[in-house]
């Protein structure tokens, strides 16, 4: 299928909790075809459930999306007056206009059904084996017996579904999708007080914002039928579709709070970079020569007029942390550095004072081997405090036979005035005692840092001080070899 130049497309999230992975794939999508194809990216807040919101004013949202770099075109701040307002909450005037305008259409009645009695007729259907949808008992009310019964009794209005209709949908990955109305009930468009339900106000805001794309979860598929029946009777075109497979764990559930990485704070808690976030976002279920791309490298790779289908797609937080680990490899040091300080600054209040450059400096000695930003604190950690040793690790390092020895080659080793010195005695000393430069290096390396492996001495050396790494190895020997 050849998709539309210039089309305007929609993400449209409710701010009933903390913007997931799911959400996340959806703005991106969204954001990919909008500049593939020269259109228009909209932010609409989906917001009527206020005992539920928890963003007002989607202010979260629009931290997430803008951390992203996924900047929409059109929405809350950038309003474009003839689609405005973009949040639902403040839209119930044009609900009404178009509830009436549906009602003048003949495409609703009132239905006066009560909650309890709606149960039992779908007790009974299920009892016998029936499908459970609405009767349509208040359907063949007239005209007058629904008004009269509407001065005393409360109804909602319903979609009166043409079961001698089939509406056809069309899906970017699925094709053609046609849904015969007959096996559909009749669904309610607005609630006993009055309200509209979420179905007709994203009908109507996808109709009056002009929507050419709804890409959205392959859960939403279900409702599709009823919003293609609402655009059947209304007499408006309707829009082209994605559904997008749901993501799931490796083992193939779908993803929860429960599993790690599946809310945006926990990666960006995390030390995920928002590139490698989408990246890895755009890649997945997907084939590309090259797999590390930055945003513009991702629109120029997606084919929107070819896109395989599927039924889920895995999430894999290894390949994840592989495609951040690319990323912070990609970046120049300065970026890394400024990214990496929040994580320093907290497990290192002395950061907040001490010199860019020196930070700098100690980052570039750790910049390939980070794969989030946080590890800069562990891998870092010798920088601001003293190893503590384990005799085991420190023994296992050379034969117990060589161990007076090496204690030997280290202590005149740092009785020298240079590092440069310190490494070139030691390296002839220990080769006369049959020290492999592996075992002294480590040896050396564990004694600076608590650990066998890790920046070079002479790195280390610089970064420490040679002063200190003169007292480092002294305590070292003293208390463990």
């Amino acid at each position: 299928m050849t998709t539309l130049q210039n089309p305007r497309v929609r993400f449209a999230p409710a701010p009933t909790g903390m913007m997931h992975l799911g959400n996340i794939r959806t703005a991106l999508m969204n954001y990919l075809l909008s500049h593939k194809k020269g259109g228009t990216f909209i932010l609409r807040v989906e917001d009527t459930d206020l005992e539920r919101n928890f963003d007002p004013g989607a202010e979260r949202i629009q931290e997430d999306l803008n951390w992203l770099g996924l900047m929409y075109d059109e929405g809350p701040g950038k309003e474009r007056p003839e689609m405005a307002p973009y949040f639902q909450s403040q839209r119930n005037e044009i609900y009404t206009k178009e509830l009436e305008k549906c009602i003048e259409k003949g495409m609703l009645y009132r239905c006066f059904c009560s909650t309890d009695e709606l149960e039992k007729k779908r007790q009974r259907q299920i009892a016998l084996k029936q499908p459970p949808r609405y009767d349509r008992t208040c359907a063949a009310l007239s005209h007058p017996e629904s008004q009269l019964k509407a001065s005393v009794q409360p109804f909602i209005w319903r979609m009166k579904v043409d079961h001698t209709q089939t509406v056809t949908i069309h899906d970017l990955a699925h094709g053609p999708i046609a849904f015969d109305l007959k096996n559909f009930s009749d669904f309610p468009v607005t609630r006993q007080d009055g309200t509209v339900t979420f179905m007709f106000a994203n009908f109507i805001d996808d109709v009056l914002m002009k929507i050419d794309y709804v890409i959205r979860g392959e859960d939403h598929l279900s409702n599709t039928a009823g919003q293609g029946a609402m655009y059947l009777a209304y007499g408006a075109k309707l829009p082209l579709f994605w559904h997008m497979p749901i993501l799931c764990s490796i083992d193939g559930k779908k993803l929860s709070k429960r599993d790690f990485g599946f809310s945006l704070r926990d990666l960006k808690e995390s030390g995920f970079l928002p590139q490698a976030v989408i990246n890895y976002l755009a890649i997945i279920g997907g084939s590309f020569t090259n797999e590390i791309m930055d945003k513009h490298e991702l629109i120029a790779a997606m084919n929107f007029d070819h896109i395989s289908t599927t039924g889920q797609i895995k999430y894999d937080v290894e390949k994840l942390r592989w495609v951040n680990h690319k990323w912070i490899s990609k970046l120049d040091l300065a970026t890394v550095t400024q990214e990496c300080l929040p994580f320093l600054h907290e497990a290192y209040p002395a950061t907040k004072t001490m010199p860019l450059a020196t930070i700098q400096k100690a980052i570039g000695s750790i910049h390939q081997e980070m794969v989030t930003l946080r590890d800069s604190v562990t891998l870092l950690g010798f920088y601001f405090d003293a190893p503590v040793y384990e005799k085991d690790i420190a023994h296992a390092l050379v034969e117990p036979e060589k161990r007076a020895a090496l204690q030997t080659v280290i202590k005149n080793g740092i009785a020298c005035a240079s590092i440069d010195e310190c490494l070139v005695i030691a390296k002839k000393e220990a080769a006369t005692q049959g020290i492999t430069p592996k075992q002294l290096f480590s040896c050396m390396r564990y004694g600076l840092t608590g650990s066998v492996t890790g920046i070079g001495i002479a790195q280390l050396s610089e970064l420490l001080g040679y002063d200190v790494v003169q007292k480092r190895l002294s305590d070292f020997l003293k208390h463990y070899c």
